[in-house]
């Protein structure tokens, strides 16, 4: 699949090149979609060292995103984004593929 179809703004790779900085072990930022949540699917960001073997490697600037096979499915066409405002920091996902989200933000339906 091709990797281009999940970007990465400017903020979010500010945010995942100053979040690796500070972790000597850690070189990549993994997001993963898993069955649950309150919508059926929730999204799951992890620190790692480096890729496995069927992951989509997505770069921009200094920040590093790896994707695995089966996640890249449901995240086709998405932008991950970071939001910084008065209701805190996080990783938000646009996701085009996604017909109903939950209030949180961090789960979703297909």
């Amino acid at each position: 699949m091709d990797t281009q179809t999940v970007t990465l703004s400017d903020a979010a790779a500010r945010r995942i090149a100053s979040i690796i900085e500070s972790e000597a072990d850690k070189h990549a930022l993994r997001v993963s979609v898993e069955g649950g949540g309150c919508s059926g699917f929730s999204y799951k960001f992890d620190l790692v060292e480096g890729p496995e073997e069927d992951d989509a490697v997505i770069t921009k600037d200094d920040a590093t995103v790896l994707i695995d096979s089966i996640s890249l499915v449901y995240l086709a066409g998405s932008e991950i984004d970071f939001i910084d405002n008065l209701l805190g920091q996080s990783f938000q996902i646009q996701n085009p593929n996604a017909v109903a989200s939950c209030g949180c933000g961090t789960s979703f339906a297909i």
